[in-house]
């Protein structure tokens, strides 16, 4: 390991931080509060960025992939000891652990909140909720490369730390540089957020709202400012979120390409289009499940928006809620469970398993089945029409092995630690690992996870940390090998 390249890089991650901390800060003077809980961590973030970028010998900072899977993984967890802190000022008062849930909760866009009345917390706590999930949707080390001056002629060195944090299988530069990258994936981001803001204040909500529920609905984060999430906004509200909810969901390679004019190609995408196919018919079957069950009586729109909202909720790991989907029938529940595993594109701010990677995996599957048949035959796996390198296969399937192994591991020690039911343990596992946010049971829509005992919290604060940033840079730090210098 590189020590004083991660170093460095970490620094310069910490004046991000501390340039982002400031918002909330201006949030609390417009409503009058203090803002004292982010002036003091972004005082904090400042001096160690200064200590640690403080070098007065220039030498190559190359980073190894190695380096950029632990670099990764360290910034993330400073970042969320660092988001902590506005957490534990008055009048919250959280302790260490609750505070540390809640900014994981919120860096990673998970949504699980520990707190029972989020209602009746300051705008600017609730700013930085929605402003956190924000900043992690689209990646703390992709920020930094954004802010990244183009003379810095040594930008290639940190395509390991995109590798390490952009969710799915592989990471393409959408154009040749990769800080030009980062800045046109930004720029996407930034317009449809400002898009949603503007389409949500032709509704109910206020500015205040319309900011914080765009912030959460790009990240697919799922914070909200009202303790029902969304179930109290008009139907107006829930389908312009849902239309967001599946557009942040969708690969920003496909945004570019329609940019770009070339409607066809971005079209014939074949995550985009079983993405497309899984909500349909997701939503089709729940819709009539709960129709048939439970709201009979009401129009069937009422059904279809609200299977159509929590189906997209689900599927791109917002977390939001229009109604509490924990009194709907067992095979809505299955259907949203296996949901929360599959997530959406690669490439989105969704988190979850992604289809690309199931849609490997099943391809793969079917070449084996042919090699049974055929032992001699060349069968490659190809997506878009381009074979697969086996290297990409290997990687998803030993990301699933890895994936599964945590989730058990962690699903056990949950209920044996707190002695909870099984529906409650298991999906708050799902719920963390897939960075969702609502599980099922005690952990449902309408509830919060401040019950759980301080080993269960961090125990769900690392399968968040590990989801989102898809196991290994989290993993890896764990290896006793990881800290060893290069030959």
């Amino acid at each position: 390991m590189r020590l004083k390249s991660v170093i460095f890089v970490l620094g310069k991650i910490l004046f991000a931080v501390a340039i982002i901390l400031l918002l909330p800060a201006v949030c609390a003077l417009i409503y009058k509060e203090s803002p004292l809980p982010f002036l003091a961590p972004a005082a904090i973030s400042l001096v160690l960025g200064f200590l640690l970028t403080l070098n007065p010998k220039k030498e190559d900072r190359s980073l190894f992939a190695k380096d950029g899977f632990i670099c990764v993984g360290f910034a993330w967890i400073l970042v969320s000891l660092i988001g902590a802190v506005p957490f534990m000022f008055e009048p919250l008062g959280a302790s260490f652990i609750d505070a540390f849930f809640e900014s994981v909760s919120g860096f990673t866009t998970t949504g699980s909140s520990i707190f029972s009345d989020v209602e009746s917390l300051p705008k600017s706590i609730l700013f930085w909720r929605s402003l956190s999930q924000w900043v992690g949707g689209m990646g703390v080390l992709v920020f930094l490369l954004a802010l990244m001056p183009k003379s810095d002629n040594k930008q290639s060195r940190y395509m390991h730390l995109m590798r390490a944090e952009v969710p799915g299988p592989s990471v393409d530069k959408i154009v040749p540089k990769l800080a030009d990258t980062a800045r046109v994936m930004y720029a996407m981001y930034i317009a449809l957020t400002l898009a949603e803001i503007i389409v949500l204040l032709f509704g109910e909500m206020n500015l205040f709202e319309a900011i914080n529920h765009s912030l959460a609905t790009a990240s697919t984060g799922g914070f909200g400012v009202k303790n029902d999430s969304l179930a109290s906004y008009s139907a107006y509200s829930q389908y312009v979120v849902t239309i967001f909810m599946l557009i942040f969901g969708t690969n920003f390679n496909i945004f570019y390409l329609i940019l770009l004019g070339q409607f066809v190609k971005a079209f014939k995408n074949e995550e985009l289009r079983t993405y497309l196919c899984i909500l349909a018919v997701a939503t089709t079957l729940i819709g009539a499940n709960i129709f048939l069950n439970l709201y009979s009586e009401n129009p069937l729109e009422y059904s279809f928006r609200h299977a159509l909202f929590q189906v997209a909720s689900i599927i791109t790991t917002s977390g939001f809620s229009s109604i509490d989907f924990n009194v709907w029938p067992s095979l809505s529940h299955v259907l949203l469970v296996l949901l929360m595993f599959s997530g959406a594109c690669a490439g989105s701010t969704s988190g979850g398993i992604k289809i690309s990677r199931i849609m490997l995996l099943t391809k793969n599957g079917k070449r084996e089945i042919k090699y049974i048949s055929q032992p001699k035959a060349v069968i490659s796996v190809k997506l878009n029409g381009k074979t697969v390198d086996n290297d990409i296969i290997r990687g998803a399937t030993s990301f699933i092995i890895m994936y599964g192994t945590l989730f058990v591991i962690s699903a056990i020690l949950m209920t044996a630690i707190d002695g909870i039911d099984p529906i409650t343990g298991f999906t708050s596992v799902a719920t963390s690992i897939n960075n969702v946010g609502p599980g099922l049971g005690d952990a449902g829509p309408a509830e919060n996870f401040g019950f759980y005992s301080v080993w269960s919290k961090l125990i769900l604060c690392f399968n968040m940390l590990a989801g989102r940033l898809e196991l290994f840079p989290i993993l890896i730090l764990l290896s006793p090998t990881a800290y060893k210098k290069h030959a």
